[in-house]
């Protein structure tokens, strides 16, 4: 007798969804095609559905390694006299040692939920998070970085979270859709960062004028 197929679960799905995030974020896949997979891997229930979806797309490798810089030159130190008395050099070394104290304090406290997001974090640097159609959660994180994340069109988006010495920005995303319209809730956390809730058209639009600006 025949042995039915597992049925997968949430992980198999996410595993799944994540790849064709980077094959979206690489250009390997439009933004119209990775909301039609992504629906379709939400909705699988057998590890035979999944497979289709990312049959043509290479196997994920480790990135190429970054092209030499140029030969850097040794210069000689520049020297400036300070005017300043000693008290008031000692006040600003003080000042600035608080500062990065504080800095480091807050970072220590926020990284290990910026690091938790069940969406990835934004650390020293920016990441595009794409919503798929029929999720309702989206949990980013940010330090020191950006993170945009990409609704459907459809979706009304709504934010919660705090993002500490940062911003959070959601307009034509978080404006009133008709009843009925599919909810989904952006948590967004972190700290010395932005993030920014976008519709699939505004990110459309986004990318298409940075290609003409290039």
């Amino acid at each position: 007798m025949e042995q039915p197929e597992p049925r997968i679960g949430d992980r198999e799905r996410r595993e799944v969804d994540e790849r064709l995030r980077r094959a979206q974020d690489d250009g390997m896949i439009t933004l119209a095609e990775y909301d039609e997979r992504a629906q379709a891997c939400y909705a699988a229930r057998f590890r035979s559905e999944l497979a289709p979806l990312t049959a043509d797309l290479p196997d994920d490798g480790p990135p190429p390694a970054p092209p030499p810089g140029p030969p850097t030159v040794e210069q000689e130190p520049t020297w400036h006299d300070d005017t300043r008395v000693p008290e008031q050099r000692r006040h600003g070394r003080g000042l600035r040692g608080l500062v990065i104290a504080a800095v480091i304090g807050v970072a220590a406290v926020v990284a290990p939920g910026v690091l938790s997001a069940n969406q990835g974090a934004a650390v020293f640097g920016s990441r595009v998070v794409q919503v798929a159609p029929g999720q309702t959660d989206v949990q980013v994180g940010v330090l020191f970085g950006s993170t945009k994340v990409v609704v459907p069109d459809d979706t009304q988006a709504s934010t919660s979270g705090t993002t500490i010495f940062g911003s959070t920005r959601c307009d034509t995303a978080c404006a009133p859709e008709p009843p009925g319209a599919p909810q989904v809730q952006v948590s967004g956390r972190g700290a010395f960062g932005s993030v920014e809730v976008l519709t699939a058209g505004e990110y459309a639009q986004d990318q298409d004028r940075r290609g003409r600006d290039d």
